[in-house]
């Protein structure tokens, strides 16, 4: 897979991907017929006759499982831990971008005056929203100006006029460092948004891979060959070949716009009113023929928005654990409901005391956890992280609160609804064991089946009518 063409046509062929030929009105009505649907684990939804537009839109692409087997290339029953364990063996060998001389990405280019974003059908996607959002199925392009690191970051992008796009650059994101830097030389960083290319991107550029690893990298590794790049015409950023819009400009740290609010994926908006953000002022925009604008109707669980962060989020922390060489670990899940951010389970076979401590507090000094991740359960190895009746047996029957710790201090995201909106810098956290401990004497005794019964009684099942 390539492009998003690619996982179109693979899409259809598995009856993933549905086409709505019916006129949807971009105001409201395209993603409340996604939503809608997403809530109902539809399929992806091409809609190929957008009002007032002659493009199509494509909304849902990350909503189910099977839809991001497909996009890692992996078994379609795979589950979300399997694509975990696939990440994980696939990124450690990471395969640079490879810069081509022709690419699909320049069939169209507006350039200056002639630039305007209004030309694609951009969607209003909650009746709160500040207004029309470019940038939510995106990646924003920056380069660190002292090291070359490339970043590829989802920050939300409001159209905000013909040729200015909001950003919002949380604090201590990738992109955020990048720009301090460009403020201190008294230069504006330039920027690339990326709409609609390799789905694998995009989940990439959700994902939290430590400071100066490139997501072209990870991506390449991946796909098992390296993403073909081509130069932009106005900023010296490696852009997609087969991206389907390319939004070039720059960011100034010293300049702002009035911004929001926006539904986000918690449910809530992340404040009230506007508040005044950087923006990309727009230089130059390519596209394919006839491109293929890409958005995802964030909100309220589950959407693809909170299938992706659990893909990305959950795979590069079971990654960035296994990095730090713990033994007995066995599997970890992070639930699409908490956005795969905020809540962690760790399953693990004890060896040793004080083992799933050392496991509780390596979760949240990983790049992934310590940012956001606000609960992490430790469950023993006979439960598996993604059976959550089980997790909930071993809360109920194994957790003892006197155990727990809570740790009062730790990074947060300002898009956290459980705190107050102008308190949101700082989050506590609370890491439950609940496993038998290793170091007592005397255990709890199991309840187990017979061997030799079990499977008398299932060489009768049929007999027996069941």
């Amino acid at each position: 897979m390539k492009d998003m063409r690619d996982f179109i046509a693979m899409g259809e062929e598995r009856g993933l991907v549905k086409r709505i030929t019916a006129e949807v009105d971009w105001n409201l009505e395209l993603s409340h017929i996604a939503k809608l649907n997403e809530e109902k684990s539809g399929p992806a939804l091409l809609f190929e006759n957008v009002k007032d537009y002659d493009t199509p839109v494509i909304t849902s692409v990350c909503t189910t499982v099977e839809r991001l087997a497909l996009i890692m290339n992996q078994p379609k029953n795979s589950s979300l831990t399997d694509l975990y364990q696939a990440w994980a063996e696939k990124g450690e060998t990471k395969i640079p971008p490879k810069f081509v001389d022709q690419a699909p990405c320049k069939e169209n280019i507006m350039m200056g005056e002639d630039v305007d974003l209004f030309r694609f059908p951009v969607p209003k996607f909650y009746p709160l929203d500040g207004g029309r959002y470019f940038g939510t199925a995106h990646f924003i392009i920056s380069k660190d100006p002292d090291t070359g690191w490339v970043n590829l970051g989802t920050y939300r992008s409001q159209l905000l006029g013909k040729n200015r796009l909001g950003t919002q650059f949380i604090k201590g994101k990738h992109a955020d460092i990048m720009l301090k830097k460009y403020q201190a030389m008294g230069k504006p960083m330039p920027v690339a948004s990326i709409v609609g290319c390799d789905p694998l991107l995009f989940i990439l550029g959700a994902s939290r891979l430590s400071a100066f690893e490139s997501e072209y990298d990870v991506a390449g590794a991946i796909r098992g060959e390296p993403i073909e790049v081509i130069k932009g015409e106005t900023v010296d950023l490696p852009i997609p070949a087969t991206a389907e819009i390319v939004v070039e400009g720059e960011v100034d740290a010293e300049k702002f716009h009035e911004e929001g609010p926006f539904g986000e994926y918690t449910g809530y908006y992340s404040g009230v009113g506007t508040d005044p953000r950087n923006y990309i002022d727009v230089k130059c925009v390519t596209f394919r023929n006839n491109p293929i604008m890409w958005g995802t109707t964030v909100g309220r669980a589950v959407t693809d928005t909170h299938m992706t962060m659990a893909l990305s989020y959950g795979a590069t922390l079971w990654q960035q654990l296994l990095a730090m060489k713990i033994p007995g670990l066995k599997s970890v899940y992070c639930p699409p409901e908490g956005s795969g951010r905020f809540l962690a389970i760790i399953s693990m076979k004890q060896m040793y005391p004080g083992h799933v401590d050392q496991v509780l507090t390596a979760a949240i000094s990983t790049e992934m956890g310590a940012y956001g991740l606000k609960t992490v359960i430790v469950v023993d190895e006979d439960i598996d992280p993604w059976d959550i009746p089980r997790v909930m047996y071993a809360l109920s029957f194994r957790f003892q609160p006197n155990r727990s710790q809570v740790i009062k201090r730790g990074r947060s995201t300002p898009l956290d609804p459980s705190l107050p909106i102008n308190a949101r810098e700082i989050t506590g956290r609370l890491l439950l064991d609940a496993t038998i401990p290793y170091e007592w004497k005397d255990k709890p005794i199991p309840i187990e089946l017979d061997p030799e019964v079990v499977e008398r009684v299932k060489s009768r099942w049929a007999e027996l009518g069941l």
